[in-house]
């Protein structure tokens, strides 16, 4: 997210894809309606007709799995009526970069694609840019030594490249594949496009109904082309912003619960390429741009980790560290090994895969192989009790289940992260009910009974031995959450002294830093008289809603991430009006009231003096990338294509229009039980399912769930679909129905409205069904688990499950052919 919840009321124009602020993300919402109050407009690009949708101004309703076509129309309306934010795209986009001659695109696939061991991949060297002087193995990707031409007419640059690509999304044919009324798709288009100017502001704001695709990344990817083609990132207002569905997802992913990264988004550790060291800092420590510290990081990280341990000497404790196989090791290839009985055991903390998991019929059944399972949770959710399921016999079942009782939010202490990267610390207001204990207490207990285990001896103990667990508190039952804080902030070796952000990290072993991109969160803000985390002054002198002594914003305490770009070359605000940053020339100097996302000043000469301003000539808008411009064309980052390109979703009622290329080629697939998929066009299964939230429950519902009034008010699993469908299929709002795909069935009441209509695709009507995923056999609302029916597939870069579109069938229940 690169903008925040308040900064939403300088927006001119939202976009909302794949999102339902409304229900899901109410503080989101609430700001999103004070800059409509001040004349702000918005769009609801969504297949249903949400809460957020009747509040908007223009509701395009596009059939699931189809947002590409739809925003590459969109980029291609903008090219076209020359609506794009020139001067931004010039200066601060690779629009000019000459990329290799060599890269095509051919019928939907993109060049370099082979195919090894029956697995598809991308060879990326066609996508390079064209180098001239300098040594792309020593230097990176400098962009002195990159070819450009900035009239933006080779055919071989981005802008020409890109125009080319999505000229074939011409207003027809996106009309034709997402089912939207060209009339509305001109709406949105001219509406959006009109935040291409200095003093405009649009904003983009999406959430699992763009991620939660086999080309999520993509979804991702071409909503940020759009905003980089309107200067619309790093703007008050503006940006890409992701709303996430808990308080605390946008930390855990800070935190490495992707199975791909360490702490602080470094690249994982490999035992295909990292023997040692070295390996890590030649093949992933880019050679330019902000993450050539990359090493400082990751250095400060192993001494966090492993202390006195860990040194230059020992390469750190390398070697130590647990190395990712390349297996796939995301939640659906877990549940595969499990099928296949090669995982013997399983801790589901705070998650509730029986429910939450794509095709969950069968992640039920390999449970069911497992030796032991540990359940952390609030309460006895269906992953706690997968054993006594409906479908299950106990007594075939051998697995050993413990569960842990775990605190609730106001029964622990601890910092949450938000969608806007704020990191803030939330009290203790009342002790936890019975033996139920804290995530750190638990986490401190496990840790230590597996270190004793490990004192007589093991396969490798030394790391187990040896790691940093300084945690307690004489007397104290409890660990000692400050030092945990301390940590993960960074602190120096010697002397034990909280650092004040990632720029003191080094990579002499002198520093240590659980995850760098919080460093400074816990460090001391005298004027507030505590640390930055626990902040809560409400002080806002730029009137942007910044508030930049309210908790603490991560990198750095940065409000709004890549604000270069908020200035034209020389440092003078698109906007004066709502100016973060502003160069000062007579003064020669930087005006902030933001943290700049930019090198500002370097060290003054005297060891007394002042830092010596950077003149904005000398600056970089986007100092994250090697080349450090945005990447209208993505030269690495992603594994399945540098520009995103509609596909179809792997169930599909209707053939590709753009290509010959249906599906992702990369798409990740699995055998066995969970292997199952409709054939596109499928006559057994002709309608769209998709699944969504509701505002009553929360996530898998395994909390709202077993909430008396929340409970009555929504206790029943229900599907939504049109009236057209319900009277072909004869029921009415409140009848019972089975909705049935190639993985399974379930049954649930029905809900007849406008909500779901058909929508009009290539002459063929296309319905549409809604579910929500929040129920389960447990708690005091149960109900039927709508991921019994959903793929297991996922996108190549992060194998997120395509739950948002799937073919099924449905029909009044007990005419169901069985």
């Amino acid at each position: 997210m690169t903008n925040h919840f308040i900064d939403f009321k300088n927006t001119d124009v939202f976009l909302m894809i794949g999102s339902n602020s409304a229900e899901n993300h109410p503080q989101a919402m609430k700001w999103i309606m004070k800059a409509k109050d001040k004349g702000a407009k918005l769009i609801v690009a969504d297949p249903r007709l949400t809460k957020s949708a009747g509040l908007s101004d223009i509701h395009a309703r596009l059939r699931p799995g189809t947002d590409i076509a739809f925003i590459n129309g969109m980029i291609n309306y903008i090219i076209e009526k020359d609506l794009y934010f020139k001067d931004y795209v010039l200066n601060y986009t690779n629009a000019s970069y000459l990329v290799n001659p060599e890269y095509k695109f051919e019928e939907g696939v993109f060049s370099g694609l082979v195919e090894t061991n029956g697995k598809k991949s991308y060879k990326l060297d066609t996508w390079m840019y064209q180098m001239e002087g300098g040594d792309l193995a020593k230097d990176g990707l400098k962009k002195e030594n990159i070819k450009k031409d900035p009239t933006l007419q080779d055919p071989n640059c981005v802008f020409q490249i890109l125009k080319k690509h999505v000229s074939r999304y011409d207003m027809k044919t996106v009309c034709k594949i997402t089912g939207m009324p060209e009339e509305t798709f001109q709406k949105a288009c001219q509406l959006f496009a009109s935040t291409g100017k200095p003093d405009k502001a649009g904003n983009v704001i999406y959430a699992m109904g763009i991620t939660q695709h086999t080309y999520g990344s993509q979804n991702c990817r071409v909503l940020c082309v759009l905003q980089l083609l309107l200067g619309n990132i790093g703007i008050p207002g503006g940006g890409v912003n992701a709303q996430r569905g808990e308080s605390n997802v946008q930390g855990s992913t800070d935190f490495a619960m992707l199975n791909h990264l360490l702490p602080g988004y470094n690249p994982m550790i490999y035992a295909s390429k990292h023997t040692k060291l070295q390996d890590y800092l030649d093949k992933d420590v880019p050679k330019t741009s902000f993450w050539s510290n990359r090493g400082k990081f990751l250095i400060s990280m192993l001494k966090a980790w492993y202390g006195n341990k860990a040194t230059k000497e020992n390469d750190f404790c390398f070697d130590w560290v647990p190395k990712h196989d390349g297996k796939e090791r995301s939640h659906m290839g877990i549940f595969s090994e499990m099928s296949q009985g090669n995982i013997k055991g399983m801790i589901a903390w705070g998650q509730n895969p029986a429910v939450g998991g794509p095709s969950a019929f069968q992640g039920r059944k390999a449970m069911e192989k497992l030796d032991w399972l540990v359940a952390v949770d609030l309460f006895e959710t269906e992953t706690a009790a997968f054993w006594h399921r409906p479908e299950a016999d106990p007594a075939k079942i051998q697995t050993e289940v413990f569960f842990f009782p775990a605190a609730m939010s106001y029964e622990k202490e601890g910092t949450v992260i938000n969608s806007g990267r704020w990191l803030q610390f939330r009290y203790k207001a009342v002790n936890p009910p019975g033996e139920a204990k804290s995530d750190l207490w638990i986490a401190d207990r496990l840790f230590k009974a597996v270190k004793k285990e490990y004192q007589s001896g093991g396969k490798f103990p030394e790391p187990i031995r040896n790691m940093v667990w300084n945690y307690d508190i004489p007397g104290e039952d409890e660990p000692n959450i400050d030092q945990v804080a301390v940590e993960i902030n960074g602190y120096d070796v010697a002397t034990g002294q909280v650092l004040p952000g990632f720029a003191k990290l080094t990579a002499d072993g002198s520093t240590a830093c659980g995850c760098w991109i919080h460093s400074g969160y816990w460090a001391e803000d005298k004027e507030a008289k505590t640390v930055a985390a626990k902040r809560r002054l409400l002080k806002d002198k730029s009137g942007l809603g910044l508030f930049p002594q309210f908790a603490f914003a991560w990198p750095a305490n940065r409000r709004i991430v890549y604000n270069r770009c908020s200035m034209d070359a020389a440092g003078n605000p698109w906007n004066p009006k709502k100016a973060p940053i502003k160069w000062d020339a007579l003064q020669g100097q930087w005006i902030t009231e933001d943290v700049p996302d930019f090198k500002a000043s370097d060290p003054a000469p005297e060891p007394n003096g002042k830092p010596i301003p950077v003149p904005p000539d000398k600056t970089v808008p986007f100092l994250m990338l090697e080349e450090e411009h945005a990447r209208l064309f993505a030269v690495k980052g992603v594994v399945d294509g540098p520009l995103p390109e509609h596909y179809e979703p792997i169930e599909s009622p209707v053939k590709n229009l753009v290509s010959r290329q249906q599906n992702m080629p990369l798409t990740v697939r699995f055998k066995g039980d969970f292997s199952k998929i409709a054939e596109t066009g499928s006559k057994e299964f002709p309608y769209v399912g998709t699944t969504h939230r509701v505002i009553e429950h929360y996530q898998s519902g395994a909390v709202t769930r077993n909430c008396p009034s929340l409970a009555e008010i929504s206790a029943h699993m229900f599907a939504n679909i049109s009236p057209k469908l319900a009277q072909q299929i004869g029921v009415k709002t409140g009848d019972d129905v089975v909705i049935e795909t190639v993985r399974g069935k379930i049954t649930c009441k029905v809900s007849v409205s406008g909500v779901c209509v058909p929508l009009n695709v290539e002459g063929k009507e296309v319905e549409v069904i809604g579910m929500p995923w929040c129920f389960g056999y447990m708690g005091i609302a149960k109900g039927a688990t709508a991921n019994d029916l959903t793929p297991s597939v996922g996108d190549p870069n992060t194998s997120i499950p395509e739950y948002k579109a799937f073919l099924c069938n449905i029909k009044k229940a007990g005419r169901e052919v069985s």
